[in-house]
């Protein structure tokens, strides 16, 4: 995974705005009401999902790694390295409305969301700091197409800390959109379901899915 990778996930995780307001909006809009320091309580809830998504790039990162030490890792490179292309690439169509295809990896996560919903119990309702970060934290792991696209990089990173930071670049990207889903949420979703918005967050996308497919040749040389 070239260092190119984490500004293309930053890149993935803000163009793809419309996913994440259409999806987690709702959450985030429930925490600007009634609570009189919204902005610390929206920044401790997306600091806990943030860190939610890079402990699990670290997991992505660590298998990556361990299928890369095993004997013929030149074949299993090039397998992760088309996985995460080729992920890129369905993303793109996703965000534009063309497929469903990513929709299996969002229906595989459910059972794992299923164990971890009945925890959010215990911070509701948010009024505290120390409420919406470890809520935040639980709902880094909601089944999210768009999370699972970033993940398949991220087993492709070579180990389990550039794992971690491809993810956190990837939440970092995201973290403007939902910001303002908290703040201006009406409005924003308003904005990010127009088409344009829409077509143009999933072909940029897609082209970074591309684009890495045409830097094959060069990684097959270099092996």
């Amino acid at each position: 995974m070239p260092d190119s990778g984490f500004l293309a996930l930053f890149l993935v995780g803000l163009l793809g705005g419309a996913h994440c307001v259409g999806m987690c909006g709702g959450i985030v809009g429930a925490l600007a009401m009634g609570s009189p320091a919204r902005w610390s309580m929206h920044l401790a809830y997306n600091g806990g999902r943030i860190l939610s998504y890079g402990l699990a790039g670290a997991l992505a990162g660590a298998l990556g790694a361990a299928g890369l030490g095993l004997e013929g890792q030149v074949p299993a490179r090039l397998i992760l390295y088309l996985f995460a292309n080729l992920m890129l690439i369905a993303l793109g169509f996703y965000l534009i409305g063309a497929t469903q295809a990513l929709a299996f990896t969002e229906r595989l996560g459910q059972s794992l969301w299923r164990r971890l919903q009945p925890l959010t119990r215990r911070f509701l309702p948010a009024t505290r700091v120390s409420q919406a970060f470890p809520l935040g934290m639980l709902w880094g792991w909601l089944p999210c197409g768009l999370v699972y696209s970033a993940l398949a990089s991220a087993l492709s990173a070579g180990s389990a800390q550039r794992g971690a930071l491809l993810m956190l670049a990837f939440g970092a990207g995201t973290l403007p959109n939902l910001l303002l889903a908290g703040i201006l949420l009406a409005r924003l979703n308003e904005f990010v379901r127009r088409p344009v918005v829409r077509w143009t967050s999933g072909l940029l996308v897609l082209g970074f899915g591309v684009y890495g497919l045409l830097g094959l040749p060069y990684l097959l040389e270099a092996s």
